[in-house]
């Protein structure tokens, strides 16, 4: 396991470590890292080894291609993709250099905002392969924020609302929505395989969000239940769960094709298997 301490999490608004459906999220062995602009900052020091442009999937809302930066960590071989690189093999890097450009790619759910996603390999592994990364680990306490599931629109795009609630409590301090006494919740539920929880459990634990349950936690994971959540009794795709330190917290409902308007007001509730 690799520990992602605070000094670099200091650098990005927000990361999520099980927000994703690919494989090199599972177990939570990628972290996904939010940067304040669109500079794709530098999660680790080292020296570059390697740039690489690979095809992205086809979207309509995303570029053709995305970019894969190797660099050398000295103890591991970090993998760092969704940044158009302005560096290139045989560069020293600190924490926080600009990398180049974030990419907005077909790997992009269509409501996923701009984001560094980082991995991490031995020195002797493949570090081209998408999966085969170390499980990731982040040294920061982090809030859980009880939410009874209300709010105000407070942002619409196509695909999503955000609300205003819940409210970050002391900003600058690492919060997500709770799950369970002391337990926050990662990844997008239930829309994609599975999620997260931090800390991990001991055993299983029941999880819930907005009072109702949606699956059980065993260790880190988090295993979905088959639920539908509905916004105001209107089925909606999930919800997208993140750990954040910015003020502008707020639950994002991922809801493709909604008519929600800017200052309605919606209740999420849990339907059960």
């Amino acid at each position: 396991m690799v520990t992602v301490p605070a000094s670099t999490l200091s650098h990005f608004r927000r990361f999520s470590l099980f927000n994703s459906p690919y494989a090199a999220h599972d177990r939570g062995c990628a972290i996904d890292l939010y940067p304040e602009t669109n500079q794709g900052l530098s999660p680790v020091a080292g020296v570059v080894r390697d740039t690489r442009t690979v095809r992205a999937p086809s979207r309509s809302y995303a570029v053709a291609e995305d970019h894969l930066i190797l660099i050398d960590t000295g103890d591991h071989v970090a993998r760092i993709l969704h940044v158009d690189p302005a560096v290139d093999a045989g560069d020293h890097v600190a924490v926080g250099d600009a990398l180049g450009e974030m990419v907005r790619s077909g790997f992009f759910g269509p409501w996923v905002d701009n984001h560094v996603h980082l991995g991490f390999r031995d020195p002797d592994a493949n570090p081209y392969r998408a999966a085969g990364s170390l499980p990731v680990e982040v040294d920061v306490p982090v809030c859980p924020l009880d939410w009874d599931g209300t709010g105000t629109v407070r942002e619409v795009g196509d695909t999503y609302v955000v609300l205003d609630r819940p409210e970050h409590p002391e900003p600058g301090s690492w919060a997500g929505l709770s799950a369970a006494p002391g337990v926050v919740l990662d990844g997008g539920c239930p829309h994609y395989d599975g999620g997260g929880v931090l800390p991990a459990r001991d055993g299983p634990t029941p999880v819930s969000v907005a009072g109702g349950r949606v699956g059980v936690a065993d260790g880190r994971a988090v295993a979905w239940d088959g639920v539908t959540l509905r916004a105001n009794g209107r089925p909606i795709t999930g919800l997208s769960l993140f750990i954040a330190q910015d003020a502008a917290f707020g639950a994002k409902l991922v809801c493709p094709a909604h008519d929600f308007a800017s200052g309605e007001v919606i209740r999420v509730t849990v339907d059960g298997a």
